[in-house]
């Protein structure tokens, strides 16, 4: 799997960026119970998934603090 892009991100709604963290940690979650039962073959997608994720909750955070600063 290939690293979302902060542009291709931004694209998205707020409702769609919280569930797509969600759905995100659930897999990481997934992958790291198969990490630990030797079951996983790709391990650089644990660390692509952490990216991600970080990448949604900055998102998520900016326009949080964006819309306090506007009020």
């Amino acid at each position: 799997m290939k690293p979302r892009k902060a542009n291709d991100l931004r694209e998205l709604t707020t409702k769609e960026l919280e569930m797509l963290s969600a759905e995100s940690i659930e897999t990481l979650a997934k992958q790291n119970f198969q990490h630990a039962l030797k079951q996983l073959h790709d391990t650089s997608y644990l660390s692509i998934l952490k990216r991600d994720i970080a990448r949604i909750k900055t998102l998520i955070n900016e326009r949080q603090s964006s819309q306090e600063n506007g009020k």
